[in-house]
């Protein structure tokens, strides 16, 4: 562990024992750096890093102070991180991984804990999905809301926020999708409809299952279609899979 690292793990360690909680003011970089027992360049870079990560905010004029640590501010940095991926087709399948892995049993989580006014959420965002079903792109953004919706019904805003960070970069695939597909907009209709039911009988196994069966076949369309050169979706060149052939775009 360099200096830095262990500069840094001290001041994580005063906010994790309580002794630097949320909102306050750290001491002046002199006084941090002799409580670290440290040289004061050193309290400054691991100050920098903090501040990057979200957990320190360093205000001119005014001094450093610990941010809330809210999930959605500390995982802040997640969904341009994916954006970086871009570039890489395998990296987005490896994504869709990530989210078959977590979303079904969000969902699952989400049927145990939904309201009645959140379900009305989900409903009115799947409605609103049927409305669009012409239009592709808002198709995907009533989609991504109802996925939103739902997994906001969990109460965990850890998971809310890794999955936005996810569903940001997948959502360009959905819209890919949808416009080399004709019979996407009829199939992803008829999973969420399957997934909404599941939840308002509270069926939680239903609920995972209609999930797993929604993010599974939108993965398995993307690895058949996904080309390993230049595609849609990426933009240039993926690292390890693809498919032989490239899809043929509609019209319009």
């Amino acid at each position: 562990m360099s200096l830095t690292d262990k500069a840094i793990e001290h001041i994580r360690e005063l906010i994790r024992s309580g002794a630097l909680p949320p909102g306050s003011k750290l001491p002046p970089e002199a006084d941090l750096a002799a409580q670290l027992g440290l040289s004061r360049n050193l309290a400054r870079e691991a100050v920098k890093a903090l501040a990057v990560a979200r957990v320190l905010d360093v205000r001119r004029g005014d001094g450093t102070y610990v941010t809330s640590l809210e999930p959605s501010l500390l995982f802040e940095g997640l969904g341009g991180a994916v954006e970086l991926l871009q570039s890489d087709s395998a990296a987005l399948l490896d994504l869709m991984e990530v989210r078959r892995l977590l979303e079904p049993a969000a969902t699952a989580l989400a049927a145990t804990r939904i309201s009645d006014d959140q379900l009305a959420e989900v409903k009115h965002h799947l409605d609103a999905m049927r409305e669009a079903r012409d239009d592709v792109e808002q198709l995907n953004v009533h989609d991504a809301a109802f996925h939103r919706a739902v997994i906001s019904a969990t109460g965990n805003d850890s998971l809310l926020t890794l999955l936005e960070g996810i569903s940001g970069r997948t959502l360009r695939a959905r819209i890919w999708r949808g416009l080399v597909d004709d019979q996407a907009a009829g199939r992803t209709l008829a999973e969420h409809e399957s997934i909404f039911t599941a939840l308002s009988t509270r069926d939680a196994f239903l609920s995972q299952a209609a999930a797993l069966l929604h993010v599974h076949n939108t993965e398995q369309w993307l690895r058949e279609h996904l080309h390993a050169s230049e595609s849609p979706v990426t933009g240039s060149a993926g690292r390890r899979r693809g498919a032989p052939a490239k899809p043929r775009h509609r019209e319009g």
